[in-house]
């Protein structure tokens, strides 16, 4: 859970989860499948809202028609609403649906090697930012360390712990200060998941408990951060970004499951 402050910081899409280019014969229902794995995932909460039809459309590498196509899927099995107007879009209205074990298993499983290198490295990524962190963090990062810390603290189970996350994380990678570092671990996190730096958050039914855990590791982080224990920060940072793979593991989990 980290990268920059809130959705509009995003890294490209074109790097991440369902952003892969597709070959041009791939019909709107493979499309549909990586958005049903991003809801199911918790990518995108209940109430969230999708990136625009063209930005889908041009890291997908097909055409806003196969988008649209693969959008009105999703709202016809009752997973996403359109709305219209100056702040319409596509929004989520659940997560899982009867058919969406397939759509997961087809997305994840046949990626599920690749899933697990990439763990790996973003394992190493935020352990090397948070040491970073604790290296070169000033008296004003740890003004904002611990604004944002007690941001996620007070903010709602749901959508707005998600994005207080993103802060907090992006507090860290400022802290680190080092460009070239937190730039590949942005880079990396746009290949886990479409709504980057947002974070998967898993099934609603877990929230709470989920950000309850993420708040301990938060202020532990943070406190090693702000005490200058590199090693200890390190290691607490590689720990925690295990979280996300283990939504992403229950989602494919259920699959099995079913």
């Amino acid at each position: 859970m980290t990268g920059t402050e809130g959705a509009q910081g995003a890294a490209p899409l074109s790097e991440g989860l369902l952003s892969a280019p597709l070959p041009a014969v791939t019909r709107g229902d493979e499309i549909a499948d990586r958005l049903i794995t991003a809801l199911a995932v918790g990518e995108y909460l209940p109430g969230s809202r999708l990136p625009p039809e063209r930005e889908l459309s041009l890291s997908l590498g097909v055409g806003r028609t196969a988008v649209r196509e693969a959008i009105a899927r999703l709202v016809s099995l009752g997973l996403l609403e359109t709305r219209r107007g100056r702040h319409g879009g596509s929004f989520v209205t659940r997560q899982w649906e009867g058919s969406s074990e397939q759509a997961v298993q087809r997305s994840l499983g046949a990626r599920w090697a690749s899933l697990r290198d990439l763990r790996e490295t973003l394992c190493l990524l935020h352990g090397a930012v948070a040491r970073s962190a604790a290296e070169n963090r000033t008296d004003d990062d740890v003004v904002v360390l611990g604004e944002r810390l007690d941001a996620f603290r007070a903010a709602a189970s749901g959508n707005a712990s998600q994005v207080a996350d993103a802060a907090l994380h992006a507090a860290i990678c400022a802290a680190a200060h080092n460009a070239v570092l937190t730039g590949l671990l942005a880079e990396a996190e746009a290949r886990l998941n479409l709504a980057a730096p947002l974070h998967p958050w898993g099934p609603v039914d877990g929230v709470e408990a989920m950000e309850a855990r993420a708040l301990a590791d938060h202020e532990r982080l943070v406190g090693l951060i702000v005490g200058g224990d590199e090693d200890g920060a390190d290691a607490v940072a590689r720990r925690h970004v295990r979280i996300d793979f283990e939504m992403i593991e229950a989602a494919l989990g259920k699959t099995a499951d079913a």
